[in-house]
């Protein structure tokens, strides 16, 4: 080992990641549907400033410049998701050719550059026809997802070994269907776990389908959950189990169905109780259940529970952490949390393969006079980050790569434009690019494929 550098295996695999609607503007262009994002931007209350994603960075336009920054930054792996609506503006049947020729020049310039493609099947961004016909609350949404992976991998699996079904499947039930805060802004907690429940079960349907259209032996089909530790605010037992009734209920409802074949049994007593128990039939554990190959990391903040009575079904609530530093998003900056998580997953869940398929952090970044963007926190943020990560494998976690959120600054969801997560600054009033002192950091990380110490 170098010294003073931890090392990483020697295929670990380092990239950056971004999400279509985040990115790719181009919103009714060559025949693209409308999407539930593009509906819920136009309800005025519901973004930052009435922002939309219409234009967001322009990827769509600008990926081939896009593909030299990534090339320059050195990464090996892009993770991007797919719109549905560009693939199938109804959400089935017609077929739209030129959604799917945007995504075969796509994969066909990051692999011309040696940038390998992770592709996330579903961010969020759900056809609004569908929505129209109940969303994923209708249980034809999981066939007609299913039919939308078999099209697309049939498309692109003979180039792309790497695939995700779900990004945060956790996000689209709770945040859309039981907040109300992201897409399609609904507030029905039945409605939320019925669901979630069936995003699992398209994940499942689908899993099978694109390991036949993957055409290399080295495939891998998986999906991608937010997950955080849960930490009790105290010592005392109520708050303890509070934060596993916490976890159980954010986490565990969607890992132990993907990892055993079912849900939590804590949870569903609960759900029992209030009618919220989700509809279901036979089969479906099994399906959901289908071998993958890994799980992806979606890793920000651990959570502090306490114990609270009557605050909510499941007696909880969160306690903001004394002395900590944050983030733009009021996160804490909390790295050993995801050691904890990644040994956690691996001991009791038993999972495959993991990758960190997010982790980033939103600051105030601004051009300094010298035209450069200088962002010293995200760089000792993913430092310690990187570190942790280290440690877990050091310990036996089969981590294989790490996904930095996000290449870009981009559209934020709610937050529209005020949040700046990237490596790269982008100007939304001209659309340049320019690379922060992060990416010029991350870029000597991948090279010396490690990350300081201490």
């Amino acid at each position: 080992m170098a010294t003073g550098i931890l090392k990483f295996p020697d295929e670990f695999i380092w990239g950056a990641a971004t999400a279509a609607y985040q990115i790719e503007g181009a919103y009714a262009d060559d025949g693209k549907g409308e999407s539930i994002w593009d509906r819920f931007c136009r309800v005025p209350g519901n973004i930052f400033e009435g922002h939309t994603g219409d234009i967001a960075c322009d990827h769509y336009h600008r990926f081939l410049d896009d593909i030299k920054l990534m090339k320059n930054l050195g990464l090996q792996a892009y993770r991007f998701s797919i719109a549905w609506a560009r693939i199938f503006p109804e959400g089935h049947g017609r077929l739209n050719p030129k959604g799917i020729d945007f995504y075969n020049r796509l994969v066909d310039a990051l692999i011309a550059e040696g940038i390998q493609p992770y592709i996330t099947l579903y961010h969020w961004d759900l056809p609004q026809a569908l929505q129209d016909k109940g969303g994923w609350a209708n249980r034809d949404t999981a066939y007609y997802f299913q039919d939308y992976a078999a099209e697309v991998t049939r498309q692109l699996g003979d180039r792309v070994d790497h695939w995700m079904t779900h990004n945060e499947p956790a996000v689209t039930a709770y945040l859309g269907h039981l907040y109300g805060i992201h897409a399609p802004g609904l507030k029905d907690y039945k409605m939320a776990i019925q669901v979630a429940h069936h995003l699992l079960l398209s994940h499942g349907l689908s899993v099978s389908i694109i390991r036949d259209n993957i055409k290399s032996e080295s495939k891998e089909i998986g999906i991608t959950l937010n997950l955080s530790p849960s930490y009790p605010a105290s010592d005392a037992a109520a708050d303890l189990e509070a934060a596993n009734r916490y976890f159980n209920f954010n986490h565990g409802w969607f890992l132990e169905p993907l990892c055993s074949g079912q849900y939590p049994a804590s949870i569903l007593a609960i759900y029992e109780k209030y009618g919220y128990l989700p509809s279901m039939q036979p089969d479906d554990l099994r399906i959901i259940k289908t071998p993958i190959e890994f799980i992806g990391v979606n890793f920000y903040f651990r959570d502090l529970v306490k114990n609270a009575p009557g605050k909510n079904i499941l007696n909880y609530d969160f306690v903001k952490p004394p002395d900590a530093k944050f983030t733009e998003m009021g996160w804490e900056v909390y790295p050993e949390g995801l050691y904890v998580l990644l040994k956690k997953l691996y001991l009791e869940y038993k999972t495959p393969k993991l990758y960190i398929t997010e982790n980033g952090a939103a600051f105030q970044d601004k051009k300094s006079p010298d035209g450069k963007i200088h962002d010293p926190l995200r760089i000792d943020y993913l430092q310690r980050h990187f570190q942790q990560a280290h440690r877990a494998i050091q310990e036996g976690v089969p981590l294989a790569g790490y996904f930095v959120w996000s290449l870009m600054d981009n559209f934020e969801w709610s937050f529209g434009f005020s949040k700046r997560f990237g490596l790269i600054y982008t100007d939304y009033q001209t659309l340049e690019r320019t690379l922060k002192d992060s990416a010029s950091w991350y870029r000597q990380v991948i090279e010396q494929n490690g990350v300081l110490i201490g």
